[in-house]
């Protein structure tokens, strides 16, 4: 009897958990901003044009890593890929400022500052692959001292994140902020 129930409790566990277990899935940023698509969720309305700007202004603690918010700019990307917006729909645009500032070095750069490789940059790539434009606040880079010939020269740099984000807004964009 007691084997009975034991195994009826794990048959309850294992079908419990294969109704949440999903499928992983990077529809336009193919390394990073992994998502899971859901049955009978909500989905984004794919007629129409989504314009967003993100002030993306928070580090992480561990330098040597892949920022979180640039890797949540990926998971947006990918929800709205996965949701079944077409990428020609999507226009995103990122202001990094504050303790992000970093993420935006190249390697020469970041080196110099934290002992390592830029640990961003594959990302970057694929960001400015899909279309994503990047922009570093120059207030930032001058209030932290870093050289602008050490930025990655795929980020354009910006007056301020405020003009980009205020610029943006100004054209119909929505805004996110990444902490």
């Amino acid at each position: 009897m007691k084997n009975k129930l034991l195994l009826f409790a794990t048959a309850i566990l294992l079908t419990s958990l294969s109704t949440y277990a999903q499928t992983p899935a990077n529809p336009i940023i193919k390394d990073f901003g992994t998502i899971y698509g859901l049955d009978n969720a909500r989905n984004p309305d794919k007629s129409l044009d989504y314009k967003i700007v993100i002030d993306l202004k928070a580090s992480n603690d561990d330098f040597s890593k892949v920022n979180k918010g640039l890797i949540n700019v990926a998971r947006a990307l990918n929800l709205h890929g996965a949701g079944g917006v077409p990428a020609e729909q999507l226009h995103m645009t990122v202001a990094i400022h504050y303790t992000a500032t970093p993420i935006v070095l190249n390697d020469v750069g970041y080196q110099k500052k934290y002992g390592v490789n830029n640990p961003n940059q594959k990302l970057i790539k694929q960001l400015k692959d899909a279309g994503v434009e990047i922009y570093i606040c120059g207030q930032s880079l001058v209030a932290r001292k870093y050289a602008f010939e050490d930025v990655n020269p795929e980020i354009k740099i910006a007056l301020s994140m405020l003009t980009v984000v205020s610029e943006h807004m100004m054209k119909g964009y929505s805004l996110l902020v990444f902490q």
